[in-house]
């Protein structure tokens, strides 16, 4: 199999431009996740009507991600579509900014959807394919997408406490355009050498995404990291609310917010070591087990400084997972079926149940507030047993599924 090189003359110069569009993409999370549902709540939504409009993305994830990621593996050509999708999602949000009642705002957030939640995974697949060579620490280009996450969730807390929830979706659609920026500044020879060969070509076929799909250890790893991600439905959801619901200020849960994507820089700075210390699937279970601690404690709405406190746990109930499942994916399965996975995982992970446990996140928050975190509590122990059953039947090399084999040869 033709391996992936930085392109010609790249260097630090590629890492850097992988680093803007990080940077760029959190940008727009940094603003979306904690502030959407504060412009949510501005246009007179209910918490059912948030939960759904929150959830739908995910939802629409489970079929697009896949389907496009899959494309990318066929024809390559990777930051054609990485571009096409960044344009998709200025477009959606400027809809959704001018959608007028919750049904034209389900419509925005559907479009929103099919073009925003395929980006992620096409951009970590090409990480992923320098990560193999060695020629990407991912830790250390991935933290400057944490980065902007804090200067987005500090800054728009600010602003917001100053002008008011309808700010929002101005925020957005100037963060969407640096996306659609940092997307054309990707190396142009990026997508001819992420195209898959000839002899590739010819034997792959959706029933070998579909054998990927059956390995019963990708399965394992597929349900331990939903249920550790999912636990992180509510926090998303209704986190900032519940905080404004304590009476804690704008500008002091933008400072609680990035508190916790702190936390997770300092893991991804050192995330090498991390890995070769703990192991992939060790992590992952560590990480489900600071989860557990994190949300059983939000769960008795506990005073602003331990919420602080907590907040450091993210790089472990977040940052660890993430840097697990990537670990997983670069080392369990061939390099050829790297787009599929990555849109298997994202639909799975962070698209059917991530949004099945949103939209139960609304109905749960309307009857128990914050005590509602102590099912995501339970969700996230179930996927720390998950993982310790991933340490004991997994030795770090590469998911044969069926199917797969075949084309590793071949390659």
């Amino acid at each position: 199999m033709e391996r992936l090189q930085p392109p010609p003359g790249s260097g630090r110069s590629f890492a850097w431009r992988l680093g803007f569009l990080y940077a760029a993409l959190f940008l727009v999370v940094g603003c979306y996740l904690p502030y959407l549902p504060i412009w949510l709540d501005w246009r007179s939504l209910d918490a059912d009507e948030i939960a759904v409009l929150l959830a739908a993305p995910l939802f629409t994830r489970i079929v697009f991600t896949p389907l496009i990621s899959f494309a990318a593996d066929l024809v390559g050509g990777r930051r054609t579509i990485v571009i096409a999708l960044a344009w998709g999602s200025l477009l959606s949000f400027l809809l959704l900014w001018a959608a007028s009642g919750f049904w034209q705002m389900l419509l925005a957030t559907v479009l929103l959807a099919i073009n925003w939640t395929t980006i992620m995974p096409l951009i970590e697949t090409v990480s992923v394919g320098f990560i193999r060579t060695g020629a990407l620490d991912y830790g250390r280009v991935r933290l400057w997408g944490s980065l902007s996450f804090i200067a987005a969730s500090l800054g728009s807390g600010v602003v917001i406490g100053r002008v008011g929830p309808q700010v929002v979706l101005p925020l957005l659609v100037a963060a969407t355009t640096l996306l659609v920026l940092g997307a054309h500044l990707l190396p142009r020879e990026l997508g001819d050498r992420g195209r898959t060969t000839p002899a590739v070509l010819r034997s792959l076929k959706l029933a070998d995404a579909i054998g990927l799909a059956r390995a019963p250890l990708f399965l394992l790893f597929l349900l331990a990291a939903s249920l550790i991600q999912a636990s992180h439905a509510l926090y998303y959801s209704f986190g900032t609310l519940n905080w404004r619901a304590q009476g804690i200020p704008d500008g002091a849960i933008g400072v609680l917010w990035s508190v916790g994507v702190i936390a997770e820089v300092a893991l991804f700075a050192v995330s090498g070591r991390v890995i070769a210390y703990c192991g992939t699937a060790r992590l992952l279970m560590l990480a489900g087990l600071a989860a557990t601690l994190r949300w059983g404690v939000m769960a008795i709405d506990p005073p602003l400084w331990i919420i602080g406190s907590l907040q450091t746990l993210h790089a472990m109930s977040f940052g660890a997972a993430h840097l697990a499942a990537i670990h997983f994916l670069t080392h369990a399965i061939p390099e050829n079926r790297a787009a599929t996975a990555q849109g298997l995982y994202a639909a799975v992970v962070a698209g059917l149940v991530l949004g099945v446990v949103t939209v139960a996140s609304g109905p749960l928050y309307e009857s128990f507030a914050g005590g509602a975190y102590a099912v995501m509590a339970v969700l996230a122990l179930l996927g720390a047993a998950g993982a310790y059953r991933l340490t004991e039947l997994w030795g770090g090399g590469p998911v044969v599924a069926p199917g797969l084999a075949k084309v590793a040869s071949e390659a």
